[in-house]
């Protein structure tokens, strides 16, 4: 701590100033403007669409016993409290499956942090700090949960039409139209004729919405659960948007059964005492369930056909930058 604020105490006044100015320019940005506003009109329309379902949205968890491990490196910041030991929320994945055990169907606007490595700085989507509309299901399958999505996004698109018009005409936005049920596309089959790269390739290809399916075990989480059908495949889904815009939304079922949890955990080079309290959870029963996550200032973006995500939000917090 003593060194980040020596470290600081060497920027040169002249160049804080800078930092600050380039901030307020932005707050003043009127692009950046019209994307706040188109998240908040996406956000209304999400929680309108999910309370007239019966939806029960809860509160977000910003620090807790445990997180999502994630499936790619990033910084771990900690928190000691008295002895306790915190990590930031870097998703509800936990707290939203546990949360079933309350209500039949949940969802909840999260602050998200991750702090991810300076490779992704450059991609138009990705900040340390964002908003996830995480949402879980008791006893959902895949299937349903996609057609959920599709209802949902079809809803979200034709409200900000409405209620956004004079902001996406200022910003020249026709957004695609939005089929009633969308393309499938299997991660085998469209890293086989693109490579590595498919998502993207077939992103910017693409004239609407897209899902991307049966992912390959190792490319996930130890959550995700895994199709008995079809061994070696999550029952796992990407919405993929359009136009170049990348990925939508991540989701699937759940591992809920307490041997196949520690099966995974360990097959993942992890141990069940990382954890410990979510283990403890499915030790005393977890339901099945099957949820998603959709970023905030991906969709605002997406919405506005804007440039990055920075453009979606008052103070973005860009990686590997100083940021009010």
């Amino acid at each position: 701590m003593a060194q980040a604020a020596h470290a600081a105490a060497r920027v040169p006044t002249s160049a804080i100033d800078e930092r600050i100015d380039g901030a307020l320019q932005h707050l003043r940005n009127p692009k950046v403007q019209a994307g706040v506003v188109l998240g908040s009109h996406a956000r209304r329309a999400m929680s309108e669409f999910l309370h007239g379902r019966d939806f029960v949205e809860i509160p977000p968890v910003i620090v807790a016993p445990v997180t999502d491990p994630l499936n790619h490196p990033v910084s771990d910041p900690r928190v000691d409290y008295y002895g306790h030991d915190f990590q930031l929320t870097r998703s509800m994945i936990f707290h939203k499956q546990l949360a079933t055990l309350a209500f039949e169907k949940v969802f909840c606007f999260s602050p998200n942090l991750r702090f991810e490595p300076l490779d992704r700085s450059g991609t138009g989507r990705h900040l340390v700090e964002f908003t996830q509309m995480d949402l879980e299901v008791r006893d959902a399958g895949r299937d349903d949960i996609m057609r959920l999505v599709e209802e949902m996004l079809t809803s979200v698109v034709s409200t900000v039409r409405s209620r956004a018009a004079p902001i996406l005409q200022e910003l020249g936005r026709t957004l695609p139209p939005i089929s009633s049920r969308l393309r499938r596309v299997r991660y085998e089959d469209a890293q086989k004729e693109f490579g590595p790269s498919f998502e993207l390739e077939l992103s910017r290809r693409a004239k609407e919405p897209f899902w991307i399916i049966d992912i390959p075990l190792l490319e996930r989480e130890f959550y995700d659960r895994e199709d008995p059908k079809h061994p070696g495949f999550l029952l796992d889904m990407d919405l993929i948007y359009p136009e170049g815009y990348g990925e939508a939304i991540s989701g699937g079922e759940r591992e809920h059964e307490l041997g196949r949890i520690l099966e995974r955990i360990r097959a993942k080079g992890q141990t069940p005492d990382e954890f410990r309290w979510y283990v403890e959870a499915a030790r005393q029963g977890l339901p099945p369930s099957c949820g998603f996550g959709i970023g905030i200032e991906r969709l605002s973006r997406w919405l506005g056909g804007l440039r990055t995500v920075e453009e979606t939000t008052l103070f973005p917090k860009r990686i590997g930058a100083w940021s009010l």
